[in-house]
Formats: structure tokens, sequence, C-alpha cells
């Protein structure tokens, strides 16, 4: 049971999220957890569904202004889908205008972020920023690679989002959360102080993720052993790598059977993944489903022996705290990932899994010793339950982020 604050906050969130939101970090954490504590929540949020005029809704009992849409692929679609949601974010000058806010608080978006500066001084408000991935680098990336859409305007957006951020936003905001602690690292090198900044890593509701355990049938002979991977199959993620993995697997384990649930960006990202499975010649044995919704994702890790979690070594996934992680060991299964800095991390410290370097061999060798040890992994899944409820579960980062938050707004 929620203990209510004594003290509460009236805020504006403005966010990059779509409405309806549902990244659990807005949907729960704010959505739920912040409404459950008597703080009041008003939203400017862009609609996911097509539409050509904004309105006023409710949810989660909180007012929801929505900005029209366009979800249309071609670049001036996109366009006008950018300049939708600037247009309806100076909204917030008339909604800060009507009532009493004690702050705005601006998710991962740029020009708002501008735009709350301005009001937040002129409404005599604190300005809060919140970065959860390091978006400008990302745009760069993609052009340093070779996968931007569009080479030129990724690198123009890249640099253009990386002084606004930097340059403007961080330091005219009173506070930043940031998602991990490599990230705040990566924000002081550009002058940001880390006093500044709190890590708020990805959580998961525990009261709504299904505590499965470890599905002990699955490890007899007779029967289908599965590995499960969760997520996108974004190409920058170089999913191609668990495929390799996986064929290794299979030479010592012919019941095996993957499964990547989840989709690309665009069909090229699948069809790498489907192309490195199709040159070893493992189609029989390896499962792509495509986008689901999260009951469906889940009951594909409900029988899982091994769920996995690749992260690619990369300055911009580094920065990450992956919520596939999180929710394997929320549902009790044992994990195998690599040794991304959160990741890490979060296995030393619960237990729940085994963290290898990214090799592909040392993967599916770790895979391969929990199908042959369903004991420790069962012990493992326990321990992943067990730390997700004391560390990651959103009532407990909850209270961080409404302490930080009555801090910064000086409210005892």
């Amino acid at each position: 049971m929620t203990v209510q604050s004594k003290s509460k906050l009236k805020l504006l969130f403005v966010s990059s999220d779509k409405f309806p939101p549902c990244r659990v970090d807005v949907s729960i954490l704010f959505g739920q957890k912040m409404v459950e504590r008597g703080h009041i929540i008003d939203w400017l949020l862009q609609s996911d569904q097509k539409l050509r005029k904004a309105y006023q809704t409710k949810w989660s009992g909180c007012n929801v202004h929505v900005a029209p849409t366009n979800n249309g692929t071609s670049m001036l679609s996109r366009l006008r889908k950018n300049c939708y949601d600037i247009f309806h974010d100076f909204k917030m000058f008339r909604v800060l205008r009507k009532s009493k806010y004690n702050l705005v608080l601006i998710k991962d978006k740029f020009i708002s972020a501008l735009i709350a500066i301005v009001a937040s001084k002129l409404f005599k408000l604190k300005f809060i920023y919140w970065l959860s991935y390091p978006f400008p680098e990302d745009f760069l990336y993609q052009v340093n690679v070779g996968i931007a859409r569009y080479p030129f305007l990724y690198w123009l957006r890249g640099h253009f989002l990386k002084f606004m951020l930097y340059r403007i936003i961080l330091p005219f905001s009173d506070h930043v959360f940031v998602q991990t602690e490599q990230m705040q690292k990566h924000i002081v090198e550009h002058g940001i102080t880390k006093e500044k900044m709190t890590p708020v890593p990805m959580g998961v509701s525990t009261k709504e993720i299904p505590f499965f355990g470890y599905q002990s049938n699955h490890n007899r002979a007779d029967k289908e052993k599965a590995v499960v991977y969760l997520g996108t199959l974004f190409r920058g993620r170089k999913l191609d790598f668990l495929i390799r993995v996986f064929e290794k697997v299979l030479r010592k384990e012919r019941n095996a059977k993957l499964y990547l649930v989840g989709g690309g960006i665009d069909p090229l990202d699948d069809q790498i993944v489907r192309d490195e499975v199709g040159r070893f010649g493992i189609d029989d044995a390896v499962t792509i489903t495509g986008l689901l919704h999260q009951q469906e994702a889940w009951e594909y890790a409900k029988h899982a022996t091994v769920c996995v979690s690749p992260i690619y070594p990369a300055p911009i996934l580094d920065c990450g705290s992956p919520t596939k992680l999180i929710e394997y060991m929320a549902m009790g299964k044992a994990v195998v990932a690599n040794d991304h800095p959160e990741q890490g991390l979060v296995i030393s410290e619960s237990k729940a899994g085994i963290c290898v370097p990214y090799d592909e061999y040392e993967f599916a060798e770790a895979i391969l010793r929990l199908f042959n040890s369903p004991e420790e992994a069962r012990q493992m899944g326990l321990r992943g339950r067990e730390y997700v409820e004391k560390h990651r579960s959103y009532e407990e980062i909850a209270d961080s982020v409404e302490t930080k938050l009555l801090e910064v707004c000086k409210i005892p």
C-alpha cells in the first residue's frame, strides 16, 4: 500500500512519449506511483494515433493536452509531425498561467526544453530535465556506422542537438534526471556537475509483471530448451551476434530453440537477422515474432529456459539501462548477459545470471551451462525476483524521485 507524502507537488510534464504513454518510466512511475502519492500532474503529449485536431482528456486522473500528429513515413510527414508537436508545446505558457505549479518537467525533448526554460523563468518555477538516452550521440553514431537513413540530416541534427543539450538545456536546468551512473559520468565530461544529476535506472511494476520461475520440465532431454530475447531488432543493436551465438549452442544441444520476441524499425532490421539465420541453415530452430503486445511477449518468456540480453559494446549503448534484463529477473528467469556497465552491476549485485564478455563462444557456453544446471538456474531466478522487488520496483524508484523533486522545489 502506497503511503502518501505530506507535501504535494503540482507539475507540468512534457514528454516525447506519445499518448497514451506505454514506457513504464512514464506510465507507471508518474502515471501511477506519483499520482498515488497525491501529486498533481498535467501533461502535454502528442497523440500516438493519427489526429488532426488537438483535444484535452483525462488519463490516470490527470489532465492531458493531446497534440495532433501525422504518422506518414515521408520526410514531409515527419516534418509536419514535429511541427504539430512543437507548436502544441507552446501551450505550456497558457497552461502555466492558469494555475500555480511547482515545476515543469521535460523528458527527452529539445525545442520544447527551450520553451520550458523561458516559461519557468517567466512563472518563477523549477525546470527539471529528464534525459533517458544520449540522442545527439545516437544520430552521430548512426552516421558513423553507415545506418543513418538521411546521413547529412542526421549529422546536422546530431551536432545541433548536442549543442542545445550541453550548452543550453542542461546548464539552465535546476536538476537533471539521467538513466544510469554511466550516463552521469558521460555528461560530467561536458561540464555538468555530478551533483546536479540523479540517475534513475529502469524498473518494473512488480504488481503487474508476472512471476513465472524456472520451468523445470524444459530441462528434460525430450523437451525443447528455449532461449528468449525480448526487445528491438534495430540493426544498430547488431542482433546477428545472437544468431551466431545460438548456432554454437545448437552444435551441442539440438533441442534448443531461439525466440526473438520483437521487431525492427524498418524491414531491413529484421532482414539482416533473417539472412544470418539462413546463412547457417537454422530456420527451423529460430522464431522471429515481430512486434507483440506486452502480455503476448511475456508468454514467450514464461516458457524460456534461459533469457538473454546481449548489448553491443558502444558508448551510446553503454549509457543505457536495459528494461529487458529487469523484466527477465522479475519473471524469475535466469539470465545470460554481456558485461555492459549497467548489466554487469545488476548481475554482480543480484547473482541472478551469468555475465560474460561480448564474445560468441563465451555467451554460448553460458547458455549451455544453464541448460545443464536447472537447479542453479532456478536459484538465479529466485534471486532475480528478490533483487527487483528490493531495488528495481517502481514503488522504490518513486520514493527516490519524489524525494529529489521535493528537495529541488524546497518543499519540506
